[in-house]
Order: C-alpha cells, then sequence, then structure tokens
C-alpha cells in the first residue's frame, strides 16, 4: 500500500471519521452547522450529521448565484434525437427551479411529501428534482418509458401527492408515449396522485384527461410566479427515494439522506473525479438511474460546475463519434458512462477514426462505472484516447463510489481489471462463508464494515426490517455488497461479479469475470457473457455467449473463432472451468442502464421461463436469444 496522500486519509477517515467527515462538511453551507457528526446510538442504523439543518437545492445553486457565478452555464442540454440544443447558466436554472417550486407548493405540496418524477432526460428532469429539494419534498425518479406494473409499485409504495412528467419520450427510432403508461399504472395502483403535471413535448403531444395539468399552464401560475424560497430540513431527512428492482417482490426504495449526501457528493467531485468548481463534466447515463442522480445533477452543481446533459446515445446519434463531439463541443475535462458504451462504440469503430476526428485536448480523464470494466476494453479506450480510463466500483444503495482510483487525491497505478481502492470512508472486507476475513488473492464476499460513509443508504423507505434482511444479516456489523471479488497484496480491489455469478464446477468456485476477461481479449470478440448452465455430471458448466466486431465474419470466420475461445480460456483460467460452448450471438440482453441479463439468460438456458426484466432494453434480443440458449 501506498504511504502517500491516499494512505494517509484512507486511514484518518476509518480511525478518526468524526474529524475526518467535519471537515469534508466545511463545503456545504448549514443552516444550523453539525455540531455532531455521527449518531451511532442505535446500530445497525447509523445516522449522519444529527441535528444539523440546511438545503440542497440552496447549496446547489443559490449559493453560486449569491457567489456571483450567476452567469456561468450549470447545464448544456444536448439532445441529438431531438435536434436540440441549450445552455442553461445558474442564474437562469435557479429561476426556473423556484417557478415550478412554487407551484408544487401551491399544488399542496408540502415538506415530506413525494412527488414521483417520470421525464426523459430533458431540463425539465433536473428542475424537477431540485425544485422538490427546495421545498423539502422527497422525489423519486422512475426512468422514463418504465412499464406500468414498475411505475405502478414506486406509486403505491412512495405515495406522491404529484407526479411530474413528459407526453414522450424520444428513442433514435420511435416515440415512446409516457401518458398511457401512467394510465395503466394509475388502473393497478391503490395509490391515486392528486394531479400529473405533463410536459407536452413536439414529438409526442398527450392528450390531457381528468386530473391532468399542462406544465406550462402549471409553471404560470401565481403561485409558480411568486416562486418558493428554500426550506430548511433537518440533514437527517429524505431527499429522495430510488428504487432498485429486488430479487423478489416489491422493488427496494433507496432512501438518500439530504446531509450526508451532500457532504459526500461534494467531496468526491474533487477528491475521486479531480473535477473543480467552474469546470465541465459530462455523464452519459440517464436521470433515471444513480449515477444520474449524483453525478449528472447532485455532485457537479454542488460543486459549481457545468453539468451535461445528453439525450442521446453513444452510437446512432448519429454515428460512434456523438460522445467525443460532445466532449469537444462543451470542453469537458472528464467523462463518466458505462463500460458497455465504448464496448458499443469499440464495436461500431474499432479503429477509433470517429474520436481522432475532434480535438479532445481538453479532457483529462475517462471514468466507467456501472458493470465490469473488462481488461480488453480498457486497453482499447486508453489506447483510442490517450488518457487515463479509470474504473469505479459502487451501487445505487451506496450512492457513491466504494472503490477508485482518486484521481484529485493521489493518482495511483492504474491495474486493468480493477476500479483501484477503497475510497476513504469504505471499510472494504473480503469475507469467507464463515464471516472471516481471508488472505490477500483469496475470492470471497466483498463486505463493507459499519458504520458506512456519508450519502450511503440510511434505511429503506418504510422497511427497516427488509434493509436489515437484505444487506445487514449475512455477517454481523457488515453491509453485503452482494457482488464476490478479493484484494490483492497492494490493497486493489477486483470485484468479479454478482455472488450468483459464480459458478461451480465440480466443486470448483469460478466467477464468471475471469472466463469472460478471457474471451474479451480475443481481437475480434466486441463483447461477451458467460453464464452457468446446470450440468448433470458438474453441477453447473460455462456457456460463453459473444458479440463480433463489426466487420468480422460470423459465417465464414465463426468456427475458428470459438475454437480460439474455448482454447483461451483453457489457456488463462484453466480446464477446470470446462467452457466447451461458445455461441456467437447478434446482440446480448441487456437493462436500460447496460447491465447484461446474465441471471435471465441462465435461468432460460436451464429451461426456466423467467419473467422478462421490467428493466430491458429491447425485448427482442432476449427473443431471438432463446432458441440459442435452449438449444443442447
Amino acid at each position: 500500500m501506498s504511504t502517500g496522500a491516499y494512505a494517509t486519509t484512507y486511514a484518518r477517515s476509518l480511525e478518526d471519521p468524526q474529524g475526518f467527515w467535519s471537515e469534508a462538511a466545511q463545503d456545504i453551507d448549514w443552516i444550523t452547522p453539525p455540531d455532531r457528526v455521527l449518531d451511532d446510538s442505535r446500530p445497525p442504523f447509523y445516522r449522519w450529521f444529527p441535528g444539523a439543518t440546511l438545503n440542497t437545492c440552496f447549496n446547489a445553486l443559490d449559493r453560486h448565484v449569491d457567489a456571483g457565478r450567476g452567469e456561468q452555464v450549470a447545464l448544456h442540454y444536448d439532445s441529438p434525437v431531438t435536434g436540440t440544443k441549450r445552455s442553461i447558466t445558474y442564474a437562469e436554472l435557479l429561476a426556473d427551479v423556484r417557478r415550478l417550486a412554487g407551484a408544487l407548493v401551491g399544488a399542496g405540496v408540502a415538506k415530506g411529501d413525494r412527488v414521483v418524477i417520470y421525464l426523459p432526460m430533458v431540463p425539465e428532469a433536473v428542475v424537477a428534482m431540485l425544485a422538490c429539494a427546495r421545498i423539502g419534498a422527497v422525489h423519486s425518479v422512475v426512468f422514463g418509458g418504465f412499464a406500468p406494473a414498475e411505475l405502478a409499485a414506486r406509486i403505491d409504495d412512495a405515495r406522491p401527492k404529484v407526479i411530474l412528467a413528459a407526453s414522450c419520450g424520444v428513442e433514435p427510432s420511435r416515440i415512446v408515449e409516457y401518458t398511457p403508461i401512467i394510465a395503466l399504472a394509475l388502473q393497478r395502483t391503490s395509490h391515486k396522485p392528486e394531479v400529473c403535471v405533463v410536459l407536452q413535448r413536439e414529438q409526442g403531444p398527450a392528450e390531457l384527461t381528468a386530473g391532468d395539468v399542462d406544465w406550462a399552464d402549471f409553471v404560470s401560475s401565481p403561485a409558480a410566479v411568486a416562486g418558493a424560497d428554500c426550506v430548511e430540513v433537518a440533514a437527517t431527512d429524505p431527499l429522495y427515494i430510488l428504487y432498485t428492482s429486488g430479487t423478489t417482490g416489491k422493488p427496494k426504495g433507496v432512501v438518500r439522506d439530504n446531509g450526508g449526501h451532500a457532504v459526500a457528493l461534494r467531496w468526491s467531485m474533487e477528491n475521486v473525479y479531480g473535477v473543480q468548481p467552474g469546470e465541465t463534466w459530462f455523464t452519459a447515463s440517464d436521470v433515471g438511474w444513480v449515477v444520474g442522480h449524483s453525478y449528472i445533477v447532485y455532485a457537479p452543481l454542488l460543486t459549481g460546475c457545468t453539468t451535461v446533459l445528453y439525450e442521446g446515445k453513444p452510437v446512432g446519434t448519429p454515428d460512434a463519434g456523438a460522445f467525443f463531439r460532445v466532449i469537444s463541443e462543451y470542453g469537458a475535462v472528464a467523462m463518466f458512462t458505462a463500460p458497455t458504451a465504448y464496448r458499443a462504440i469499440k464495436k461500431e469503430d474499432a479503429a477509433g477514426a470517429k474520436a481522432a476526428a475532434y480535438d479532445l485536448s481538453c479532457l483529462r480523464t475517462l471514468f466507467l462505472a456501472g458493470e465490469r470494466l473488462d481488461p480488453d476494453t480498457w486497453q482499447w479506450a486508453s489506447d483510442r484516447l490517450g488518457i487515463p480510463v479509470v474504473d469505479n466500483w459502487w451501487q445505487t444503495e451506496t450512492g457513491w463510489p466504494i472503490a477508485a482510483n482518486l484521481r484529485g487525491l493521489e493518482t495511483l497505478p492504474i491495474k486493468p481489471g480493477s476500479p483501484s481502492v477503497p475510497v476513504p470512508g469504505y471499510a472494504v472486507t473480503v469475507l469467507d462463508e464463515k464471516g472471516a476475513p481471508v488472505d490477500p488473492g483469496v475470492e470471497g464476499a466483498i463486505c463493507l464494515r459499519l458504520p458506512m460513509p456519508p450519502g450511503t443508504l440510511p434505511t429503506l423507505w418504510g422497511d427497516d426490517d427488509r434493509y436489515v434482511a437484505s444487506y445487514l444479516s449475512a455477517f454481523d456489523g457488515y453491509y453485503l455488497t452482494g457482488d464476490g471479488g478479493y484484494l490483492d497484496e497492494d490493497g486493489y480491489l477486483y470485484v468479479m461479479g454478482r455472488t450468483d455469478d459464480v459458478l461451480n464446477v465440480a466443486g470448483h468456485r469460478l466467477s464468471t469475470g475471469s472466463i469472460e476477461a478471457a474471451l474479451a481479449g480475443h481481437p475480434d470478440v466486441a463483447e461477451c457473457a458467460v453464464i452457468g448452465v446446470a450440468d448433470e455430471l458438474k453441477g453447473q458448466v460455462p456457456r460463453g455467449l459473444v458479440v463480433l466486431k463489426a466487420g468480422v465474419d460470423a459465417e465464414s470466420d465463426g468456427e475458428r473463432i470459438r475454437a480460439e475461445l474455448v482454447q483461451r480460456v483453457r489457456d488463462e483460467v484453466g480446464a477446470v472451468a470446462a467452457l466447451r460452448r461458445v455461441d456467437i450471438v447478434g446482440a446480448l440482453p441487456k437493462t436500460r442502464s447496460g447491465k447484461i441479463l446474465r441471471r435471465t439468460m441462465r435461468e432460460i438456458a436451464d429451461g426456466r421461463s423467467p419473467a422478462t426484466p421490467p428493466t430491458i432494453e429491447d425485448v427482442s434480443v432476449l427473443e431471438r436469444l432463446t432458441p440459442v440458449l435452449r438449444g443442447s
């Protein structure tokens, strides 16, 4: 382990969390400053900055305007799917937020009330989140276009007073009408919101029905014109609920508080990502996911950065150069997206000609997270961009990185396949099945010793028992991440995949990640997934599914490639992996946030008929794959 700034800071964060986070809290403007940092009187429930009060919207907008940053661009809206671009200053964004906040107050929304936000990647989504934060309402953003059953489950759990929605979302090849989805969802719910405010988009205007209000009318009301000032909330009051799919039953409502969240995200922007106030930062994700909440909206605005809101895709809007145009056009110093986006770019433009066509001299760092970053994609992006490509690992539940290479604190060597080291505040420990820490290099369950740092979930919405059962019951005093992996001799973490992605081949435990890394290293492979399928003799055997790079002929070269892939796994993982079958497919089924649906594929391969996940991006991919998976 290094003895530099990182090692010193990390050690202090664990040995003196009170002092460490008290200092970090000085970057936030408090109404009642914290005189106590951590309430640990009721484990396993911990609360940060008890007794302190603040307003998150004030910290994201008002204080920057008050400090003279009002004319700085807060948000670049760039929408290739609609041909729209707009740059919004901090002063303009504040004016829009004050107006919508006033309208919400006029509609009876008060501190603690919930508001469901069902919007695409438009500026109004950011305005809606900040307007809720301004008045102390609790927002729950649902990914635009999510199916009626999923939207209904979230409405019934959060019980919102108001829904803020759009008439439609715009995809490269289709319009997704939102209002019919909302209508179907509300037919299923026992809870009925008082009003649904609809942003009319010209690409697909909606027929408004009883209970609907046009957004333009809503923000023109006398209450909206009067605006709303910031409401004082406790640091421990909820800022938002973000639902994550549970393995069974209803989705889990991850709660984020106001104080710890503001402190952690403000600290992370400079220390983890190395981005300073006034600089431009581009996160290609969606406000419906945690990455969008944390690193499109809250962290950059709390820091006083300029953030980019991109309504488009990595490829197809119009081509594999889309991200690089945005970086160049707005002068982004860093970018954050999912590895799957760069795999899509690599597949379309393996030579990197599109990136080379733009001046990317402003770009210092590319950050990738959301799924495992395979070494081949890391190498490709590193070679094409000529800058550090930095993996980081975290979860919806934590809200900010657990492991990263902290670019603003101390630049550490990058090890392909590792998100680097535990972030200050996170006591990352790898445990065996009995809950004992394992030696370096030995795989086990990645856990976080309690208490977790500020910004992480204090509980699940209205369900403390489920919070404990889901995350804290496996090992006393630890949060179970659900991922398996190991720490090496240098303290670098390797995340090898969800613990249910561990194969048991004839008694040997193998991670799908190590086999996928071997497959991904083949020069003709754009993307791959490995699943474990039931086998009478060995319990489980791995099956590989690979998507080839553009221009590779699966018909003429397929047999050779399959044989080379089987040999690569034998050479790099060992014969014990017993990979015999590799199928070449056109695409892999994924969620809208880019995660490959391994469990669903495994269940189909085992002869079961799983429900289609509501988060699936393209159900036709799964339909085309089913006969391949079922084939013996």
